[in-house]
């Protein structure tokens, strides 16, 4: 954005450039309710006055931006207010901006530090390739948290909080397998994903491999492309199209808790009862998941360390250059109702 004038406040505020002065002077003739709209708009767009007051100039902020990826994703959300209480405890003011995934996510990053002059910024969520090659065009420190990257690139060079997708999706169907388990359906992301979907796709098809079962596409139910991967209604359409194939299964691996909530209704639609015929294991651990009927066995991530860790990396970041760091958390396999041990 470029420097605001005395000119571009009065036309936001609907005044005279001499109403504007006269505020910014802290002068009378003025009403308080003119002069603390005035005073509000610029604040909002960070700017003070200069020695001569007859400008407005552009200083850096104290606003560390959470830039989401996914602003409907349950698990993202459950993290937001622990990310505000850990900003304000270092002393920072927090802004909170959606990203949508049709918007270049740099792009949008690039517009709102020179919009807010951020002091620094954490991105939450979504995919990016090598991002530091952009990022560290910013100028500004940054943190990644759960920014999913592809099995073809490694993790970036740059600060990164997150899971090891494929490991933990090799764990949870590890599980089951252990638990008695062969066929095994999978609700997962879209096919053609290389990031989050793809990885626990790997620690599944992984997984199987280890134990001797064969691998059978038709026990793996792929996103419609027109339809949310990690949603209830993508666990709700997946759950019936297996169903409806006639294959065989006696435990399912939800990629996330919201996509077993759509299972279990398609299951339960038809006749089929959650643990006794079929097993079902989800991931995330989110809040909801132990209130689902009957409560749900998932793999639980730690946001709350995810939160902490990504602030701590970012006050690195601020104060010096500490070089990259990889803080990579385990999923916490939490037991319920909704896994049985299958009698041979």
């Amino acid at each position: 954005m470029a420097q605001l004038t005395i000119k571009d406040i009065a036309k936001i505020c609907n005044v005279g450039v001499s109403t504007v002065s006269r505020a910014i002077n802290n002068e009378p003739g003025i009403s308080d309710k003119t002069k603390e709209r005035i005073m509000q708009v610029v604040q909002e767009f960070n700017y003070i006055p200069n020695n001569s007051a007859r400008n407005l100039k552009m200083v850096e902020s104290n606003t560390i931006a959470l830039i989401v990826t996914g602003i409907d994703n349950v698990f993202f959300q459950s993290m937001f207010g622990e990310f505000e209480v850990e900003l304000r405890k270092h002393g920072f003011d927090y802004l909170l901006h959606a990203v949508s995934w049709q918007e270049d996510v740099v792009t949008v990053a690039t517009e709102l530090m020179k919009e807010k002059r951020l002091k620094g910024m954490i991105l939450l969520g979504g995919q990016m390739e090598r991002p530091e090659e952009r990022l560290d065009a910013l100028g500004i420190p940054y943190v990644l948290c759960t920014v999913a990257h592809s099995s073809e690139h490694p993790l970036p060079n740059c600060p990164w909080v997150g899971i090891d997708d494929e490991l933990e999706g090799y764990n949870a169907v590890s599980y089951l397998i252990n638990k008695g388990h062969r066929d095994i359906a999978l609700v997962a992301g879209q096919r053609y994903d290389n990031a989050v979907s793809a990885q626990r796709l790997a620690g599944y098809r992984r997984a199987l491999a280890e134990h001797g079962i064969p691998y059978r596409e038709e026990l793996v139910h792929f996103t419609d492309p027109q339809m949310t991967d990690f949603s209830p209604e993508n666990g709700y359409v997946g759950a019936k199209e297996l169903i409806a194939s006639g294959v065989s299964f006696t435990a399912m691996f939800c990629m996330s808790d919201l996509i077993t909530l759509g299972a279990y209704k398609a299951l339960d639609e038809a006749g089929v009862r959650v643990p006794k015929d079929c097993s079902v294991i989800g991931f995330d651990g989110i809040e909801l998941s132990k209130y689902m009927c009957p409560g749900l066995t998932t793999m639980y991530q730690p946001r709350v360390d995810m939160v902490k860790s990504s602030v701590e990396l970012l006050m690195k970041e601020v104060g010096a250059d500490n070089g990259p760091v990889h803080k990579i958390y385990e999923a916490t396999l939490i037991e319920r109702d909704s896994v049985i041990t299958r009698e041979e």
